[in-house]
Formats: C-alpha cells, structure tokens, sequence
C-alpha cells in the first residue's frame, strides 16, 4: 500500500481510518474505489451507530470534547494494543486507567447494547486486517446514522485464498476445440446465420474455436498463469467470492460469534455486499458490464434476444447463470409443445361440426328429457339446452388429445435430456468439471444451539470438534414439521371442500330464483365464481405456506446454507404443489363421481345434493379451472407481486431509515451518493428458491393436466418471455448484486422435475381414462355400435329412471312440461326400470371400467418405455465434450511435463553458470595468491588490512 497517494490519511496495519477531518470530502469519484482512486473496493459492510446520550455533548470549542474524541479514536483505531476489544465494554476503558480524557461511566441499558455492538464491529475488523484484507470506514459525524465499511483484498491475499478454495484460473497455455463435423456442423452454422440479429451485442471471445487451459490456482506454480496485470487478474466476481469466505470464517470472542452471518443475525452489522460495476443508466458514464447487461438482457424491448449466458455467470456467478441457462432452455421447449397444442386446438375446433354425439346432444328433435339436477325447486330439462357445453368440450376432448399427452410426456423427458446435455456443456467451457464440494461453514442459528447445549452440558471448556446436534436435539423440531405439514395439508383440503360448499349452496339458492336467464346460467355462474374463489385462496395460502415453510425450516436447525435450502425447498414444493393443485384434481378425479342416482342420492347437507359434472363431462369444467388458476397465478402472483412487493420494501425500508435517523447536516457526506449508498437501497438478494419455485409450479401446469388444455404450454411461453426480462431486470437493477456461488447442477429442482414428469404420465392417462369419453367412445364405436360409427352413442350413456320412484317430496314442485314425465333419463350405465336388477350396473359398466383401466396400465406402460428409450438413445455428456474432457486432461499432462522441463532445463544452466563462475573464481583466487606471496609484510597491518578487503568481496 502506498503511504503516498492516501491524501495524508493515517493508516495502521492497513487500516484506512477515516475519522480524520476532510477525509470525506476527496471520495472516490468512480464510487468503486478507496479514496485513493487506486485500490478496488471488492465488499462492503453497512451497520447503523448510535452515540452515547448519556450526558448532553459538549461545546465545539471545549477541552471535554477534545479529550472525548481522542479517547473514542484510541479505541476506535484498533492499533494501540491487543487488548483494547474485550466482551464489555467496561474491561476495554479499565485497560488505560491513568490516561487523560477517558472516563468510566454507567451505561444505560441502550447505550450498552450499542456499545457492545461498537467493540464487536472493532474485533471483526482488526480481525480482518490480520487476516490480510484492508479497510476504510466512514466517520461518525452524527449522533446516529448509516455508516460502511470498504474492505479490499490486496494480491497476497487473493492469491493465498484462490489457492485455499482451487479455484480454477486459466493458464498460459491454449488449446483447439474440435468441432463435429458433417451435417451437424453445416446446420450449426446456418443456424447461426439464421438467428444472428437475435444475439445480445456484447464481447466475444476473439478466437471462439481456442479455449483456455484451466488449473486450479497455485502460488508456486505462479509460472503457469497468463498474469498480465495482477489488479485485473481475478475478476470482480471471483474478488467479491474470495473476501465473503473470509468475512465467513472470521470470528470474534463476544457470544462466540463465527463469521458475518452471526454478526448480522445480532444486528451488529446490517449487510454485507459486493458492489454493483456502477450505474446501469446514462449515456455518459464508461460502458461497465451491468450497464450492458441491462441494455442487452435486462430490458422488454430485448426479449427477442438471446440470452448473454456467460457475461450473466461472469457477473452473477455460476448458480444464477445455471438458472437462468435453465429458464431460457424450458422457454425454447415451450415453443414446439405451444405449436403441436394450437394444431390439437385447432383440430377440435376444424372436428366440431362432424362430431357425431354432440350433433346428437343438440338436435332439439332426440327430446331426451332429463331429471332434474335438485330436489323439488328444479324441473325436467331437455338436454339439448346443454347443446353449447357438448360444442366446447369436443374442442379439449377429441382423439387429438391422446396424441398430445404422448407428445408432451416424450417432451418432458426430451427437456430434461437436453438440460443435461447443456449442463455438461456449461460445466466443461465454465470449468466446473472438476468442481468438489466446498466445506460449508455452520449456520449462525445452528452455532447458537450448539453453544447452548454445551452449556446446559457444561462442556463449554472442552475442545471437542465432533459435537453437534443429535436426532434427539431436533426433535421437538421434527414433530413440530409433521403437525403443523399435516395441519397445513388439511387446511387447503378443508378450503377446497369449502368452495365445494359454496357451489352446491349457489348452485341450489340460484335455481329458487324467478329469473329466468339467472336459473339458465347457474351452472355458469357456479363455476366462473368459485373458480375465482379458489385463485383468491390458493394466491393467499401460497404466500402463509411459503412464509410457514421458512420457519419449520429454521426450527429443525440444519447445519449448513446447503441443507436448509433443500429442506425448505421440499417443505414449500410440498405445500405449494397441494394448494395449487389440490382444486384440479378435485374436479378431474372426483367431481361427479360420488353423486349416487335418481332415487338415491348423496347428500352433504339435508337437502343439498353432491354436485354434478356437466352434461359434457367435467372436462370443460377441468379446462376452465386449470386455465384460470394458471393465467391467475402467472399474471398476480408471477408478474404483479414480483414487481410490486420489492418497490413496497424498498420504499418502507427508505421510510423507516429516514424516521430513525434524525436531520442533521453532515459536512463531510459528499455531494453525489456514492456505490455503495445506492446499492444499500436496493433490495437483499435472498435466493433462487422463489424463481425456480413459480416455474416448477408452472411445469405441472404444463405437463400433469395437458390432456385437458392443450394451450396450457402457449400461455406458459407467452408468461416466460416476459419472466426472463422480470428476472433479468430485477437482478440487475432492483436487487443488490449477489455473492457468486460456484455449482455445477440446478441441485434438487432436477429430481422434482424428473419426478413431476413421471406422475405427469400418470395423471394424464388417468384424465383421458377417467375423466373424459375417450374410451366409452372407443367402446361404444367398436362394441356396441350396429354400423361402427358413433350414431347413438348419447343414448347409450344415458340411462332410464322411472319418476314415480323419486321420493317423497323430492319432485318437481311446479313442471313447465306440458305432457307427464315417466321416464327421465341420467348420465350413467346402469339397468332400466323395467329390468330385474333395476338401477344397478349393467354390463356395459363393467366393459367400460376394465377398458379404462387397461388403457391407463397400456397408456403408462407406453409411455415409460419411449421416455426410457429416449433418455438412453440421448447421451447425457455430449459426444464433442466428453471427447474435449480427455483432450483436456492430456494436454494439462502435456503443458505441466513440458513446463516442469523448462523449469528442470533453467536450473541446470543455472548450476551450469553458477559452476564456471566457481571454476573461474577459482583460479583468480590462486593468481591473487601467487601475486600476494611477492609482496612483503609490513608492519603496519597493511597484511590484514588487505586480506579483509577480499573477505569482504
């Protein structure tokens, strides 16, 4: 560090005190910079002060001031003694007792939780300069306010660190990438011809068929890597990465507290972050890669563009870039599954006027009269009334969709292949390959129970690494998740059996109605409205789930960063995947299905019947639900609360800090906010988990009841392309920048995709079995049809009831029609009136129910083996990369035996050299010799006199 270019600002152990006057006033002009313009500012720490108020403060003028300040900046300097940090604050003043100008005081209870924050701040610090690191601080020119600490990581430090963590840096040495050759090479570059006004305009690599030799980081093989500048050599990225590990490992004595996290769990510091690359806005200001990000990537206007992936993990670090290489690769798969659902769609609607059974449903001249949908208020009806309901449902249920359940449960497995493939892709040009598991420091909470279990054990002395949480420490915590999982798992069942409810409840009060057009669009009304309901209920449960998920999280004191976010991944995937979906299966599996027949039905409440499907079938009803709740989820929760809630945070954040501090004129505070200022402001990164969450919900939307919404992948691509720059933008402008983690997977989120993907097959063969007619179709065109067409197949699934067996009371108070009603007709297989076995299951019943059965166990057997096929005909390394990776290997072997032969070749010249001049001193020795044994001694010492002289050379 040089004393020189500091302006005249004292510095201790590489301790930049700021507390000298007009030091503020000369602030880095970049904001990125110490004040000497030199040193890169690579993190900073932000906590708020506040001074003592124990007595009124002292004049400007007056001695009491000055001997105050003198004692404050002997303490606050850290370099005076070894001593002068201890628990309290008491012990520190007792280590200077015969010194002017410091006074031992009572503190009250305020002042002395501040105070122990204060000397805490100071042993972090210290800490940190012998760790290596160099800080500046901001002085502390008001009674209370916001204050940061820069920190910056000189050369010995970050390559010490880089060494400790083998991080890989590239070497000297450069090797070719072969290409595939052949066709697939001449698509490539079509295809790079094709979409070149669709790539993000940001710097490429000069010569994108070399590659940089990799290694891991190693100070005594220094030779090996390409420094040219050793500011430049680490980026900002790797910087940031290198100082958070040792804030993350640096320990103070007070509470035992190991690293910053502890810190900020204690509020002893607010936040702790690496700096933006400047203002992401202006014309006039450098071209800094977060203003570029934003002009390329972070913008609506660029969502035709391609996704700038590397620049994204170089600023972001490797875990964003996995996920947002991820979200672009599922938006590009979403296209070709959009297109196939708008040809399916548009098949039902080209198939709708030669649909046999709905042409049978509406001709008004088949009179099927059927019986009536609730006891005494309604009439018979004509299911011809049900004629635009029949129309609709040919549009989601024809034979088109079959195909397109094959289709995308194949296009899951295709996605996921393909994701693989790019992983690998990702991980060999971003030098992942080799990636190990870093040890991952202890939680800050998991600590804190440990401390207090060694303290009720009294072993609080003993040295022992190995102790930790056992099974029976968590406990309490484990039966608190399986309850309140449980409680939360039946609250959202009881909030679909309350919608349910609701309908049958509507449903009844609407048909009392006089209206005539009101007791027509019941059914309607019915749904639209409860549809809405659910929305309403899974958007607000969503939001408790996810905040409930966190704190059973916490409660069961995982011991790493790592295993919390697994395991609340798994509890909030868990809670959010029953809320969402928990109202569609409903109506796919189990509406209808318990309704009981003309005679005998089932019954909620007295006098309220379980509710029917449509005379279509519940179908339509599953499309409207699913389309509804996904639109709704995706426009508020997706799009509105992401934007919304951070601003509402940011603004109450602003609020809050501008009522606590008070209005005092800071003099030395520079004109324009600087970096750090404005990055304080920006909201906390938090993680990924949200992200990944909103599009894992989205993909079972996509994938689990396809067969019923073929566009259900349409409306997720058209949300996705406006997601991706949600994202971007609020990574690059709304949030603070993250610490770069090094990954070489999306971690769990692979496995709950693989396994939604699977029960998707499931589901599907389930929906197209059970809950639509595609197999009493195929049954009754191949079994039971005279000529094999579909003529008759209305009145094939309808069955008879004789009226006079409706109970008492149950009959149609006042009937509109104008002849008696003998028969009337419901939805079923079962005996006529007439039969022996009147109302039960006939045949036909039972045929249809082993048919839908065998299609499902056919169906998922199918389906499984193409989706097994395809991941074994699809390699998960890409052919070139695994042939780049053992080219890699050899070539590293190669450049090391070649440089450690340059190095073996140097030394022997070296002794060469250093041998001839030993030769060569030799004989000069003994020509001195020669020469001297001529001269003779004199007696004043000019013998030893010359003699030293050549001891000395």
């Amino acid at each position: 560090m040089d004393p020189g270019g500091l302006h005249g600002l004292p510095i201790i152990n590489n301790y930049l005190d700021g507390t000298q006057g007009g030091a503020m006033g000369k602030a880095s002009p970049s904001g990125m910079h110490f004040r000497d313009s030199k040193r890169k500012v690579d993190y900073v720490l932000a906590y708020h002060y506040r001074k003592r108020l124990t007595r009124p403060p002292p004049g400007p003028g007056s001695p009491e001031r000055t001997r105050r300040s003198a004692s404050l900046a002997l303490v606050s300097n850290g370099g005076t003694g070894k001593g002068c940090v201890e628990d309290d604050g008491q012990r520190a003043l007792q280590e200077w007792p015969g010194l002017p100008g410091v006074e031992v005081m009572a503190l009250s209870p305020l002042d002395a939780l501040e105070e122990e924050k204060r000397l805490q701040r100071e042993e972090f610090e210290r800490n940190l300069v012998e760790a290596g690191l160099e800080i500046e601080k901001d002085p502390e020119n008001k009674s209370q306010g916001l204050s940061f600490v820069r920190i910056h990581a000189p050369w010995q430090v970050l390559s010490r660190e880089a060494e400790l963590l083998k991080i890989k840096m590239p070497t000297k040495k450069m090797y070719e990438i072969t290409e595939e050759g052949g066709i697939l090479k001449t698509l490539n570059e079509i295809w790079c011809k094709l979409t070149e006004p669709l790539q993000p305009q940001v710097p490429q690599q000069e010569n994108t068929k070399m590659k940089n030799l990799s290694y891991p980081f190693s100070r005594e093989k220094i030779y090996l890597y390409n420094i040219k500048d050793k500011d430049t050599f680490f980026d900002n990225a790797t910087r940031s990465r290198i100082v958070r590990e040792i804030l993350k490992r640096t320990s103070t004595k007070a509470r035992n507290s190991m690293g910053i996290s502890t810190l900020i769990a204690n509020n002893v510091y607010d936040a702790a972050y690496p700096l933006h690359d400047g203002h992401y806005e202006g014309q006039n200001d450098d071209m800094n890669e977060r203003k570029l990000l934003y002009r390329e990537w972070a913008r609506y206007g660029a969502f035709y563009k391609f996704q700038p992936i590397q620049l994204i993990r170089k600023y972001f670090g490797e875990k964003i870039g996995l996920y947002f290489a991820w979200l672009g690769l599922y938006t590009e798969f979403l296209i070709p599954s959009s297109v196939v659902g708008i040809i399916v769609f548009l098949y039902g609607c080209i198939t709708i006027e030669s649909d046999i059974p709905s042409k049978e449903m509406c001709d008004q001249r088949n009179a099927f009269t059927m019986c009536p949908l609730c006891d005494n208020f309604c009439d018979y009806w004509n299911l011809s009334s049900a004629c635009a309901t029949a129309r609709a449902s040919h549009l989601f249920d024809n034979p088109a969709t079959v195909f397109f359940s094959i289709f995308m449960a194949l296009w899951a497995t295709m996605f996921l292949e393909q994701w693989k493939r790019l992983q690998m892709r990702l991980s060999y040009f971003w030098d992942l390959t080799g990636l190990e598991e870093e040890e991952e420091h202890p939680r800050p909470e998991y600590e804190t129970k440990l401390l207090q279990k060694k303290l009720k054990n009294k072993t609080i002395t003993e040295d022992n690494p190995n102790e930790k949480l056992t099974c029976s420490d968590r406990m309490p915590g484990y039966a608190a998740n399986f309850g309140l999982i449980l409680f939360m798992i039946m609250l959202t069942f009881s909030a679909v059996f309350g919608v349910i409810v609701y309908r049958i409840t509507t449903a009844a009060a609407l048909s009392f109605s006089t209206n005539e057009t009101t007791r027509s669009n019941v059914r309607v009304t019915v749904t639209a409205t409860a549809v809405i309901i659910n929305l309403v209920v899974i958007l607000i449960l969503d939001e408790i789930y996810g905040a409930v998920a966190k704190w059973l999280t916490e409660i069961e004191i995982p011991k790493t960063e790592k295993s919390f976010e697994e395991r609340l991944i798994l509890k909030a995937f868990l809670l959010k995947f029953v809320n969402s979906y928990a109202p569609i299966f409903y109506v796919a599996f189990f509406k209808g299905r318990f309704v009981g027949r003309p005679g005998r039905y089932v019954y909620v409440f007295e006098g309220y019947r379980m509710e029917e499907c449509a005379p279509g079938g519940c179908l339509m009803e599953l499309c409207i639900q699913l389309s509804i709740i996904m639109l709704g989820k995706q426009l508020i929760q997706n799009n509105l609360f992401e934007i919304g809630i951070p601003k509402l945070k940011k603004l109450f954040r602003k609020l809050k800090d501008e009522r606590t501090e008070p209005k005092e004129v800071d003099t030395n505070q520079s004109k324009d906010p600087q970096q750090w200022d404005l990055d304080y402001t920006l909201e906390p990164f938090t993680g990924l988990t949200p992200e990944y969450m909103e599009m894992i919900i989205q993909f079972g939307f996509v994938t689990l009841f396809v067969a019923s919404f073929p566009l259900a992948p349409l409306f997720a691509l058209l949300n996705n392309v406006i997601e991706v720059r949600l994202d971007a933008k609020k990574f690059v402008t709304e949030l603070r920048r993250p610490d770069t983690v090094r990954a070489k997977d999306i971690g769990i989120w692979y496995d709950i995709l693989s396994g939604i993907g699977k029960l998707s097959v499931i589901i599907n063969a389930f929906v197209i079995a059970v809950t639509s007619d595609f197999i009493p179709r195929l049954m009754y065109q191949y079994a039971y049809s005279q000529n094999g067409t579909m003529h008759g197949f209305i009145n094939h699934t309808l069955s008879y009831f004789n009226v006079s067996h409706l109970k008492a009371g149950t009959q149609p108070a006042n009937s509109l029609f104008a002849q008696d009603v003998l028969f009337c007709r419901f939805k079923d297989y079962r005996e006529p009136p007439w039969s022996p076995n009147q109302y039960e299951f006939s045949k036909q019943y039972w045929a249809v129910l082993s048919a839908r059965l065998a299609f499902v166990i056919l169906f998922q057997n199918l389906v499984m083996f193409l989706s097994v096929l395809v991941d074994w005909m699809i390699p998960d390394i890409p052919k070139d990369i695994s042939q780049q990776i053992k080219k890699e290997k050899s070539v590293l072997v190669d450049f090391f035996l070649k440089e450690e032969h340059e190095k073996l070749k140097l030394i022997e010249s070296f002794m060469a050299r250093d041998k001839r001049k030993r030769k060569s001193g030799t004989k000069s020795r003994r020509s001195r010799a020669a020469s001297f044994s001529q001269f003779t001694r004199s007696p004043k010492g000019s013998f030893t006199s010359f003699s030293s002289q050549h001891t000395v050379v």
